[in-house]
């Protein structure tokens, strides 16, 4: 089974993202993206609704250039 993976270029500029879209951009496990989370290296989710958690796209798109850098 083979994964499509977006690019930063299929981020959009603004709204929310959801899990599945942001592993398609950042290839790590759910787990992992949960520790980062914890951690702080990620940014923190938005509640959406009871169960709807989301990130911004501006965050994401930071995180995106702070991974590209190290």
């Amino acid at each position: 089974m083979t994964q499509n993976v977006e690019t930063s270029a299929d981020l959009p500029h603004t709204g929310y993202l959801r899990l599945p879209q942001i592993l398609r951009l950042i290839p790590i496990g759910r787990s992992t993206w949960w520790r980062w989370v914890a951690e702080g290296k990620a940014p923190k989710p938005v509640k959406l609704g009871p169960k709807t958690t989301a990130w911004t796209a501006t965050s994401i798109r930071q995180l995106i250039s702070d991974l590209e850098s190290e």
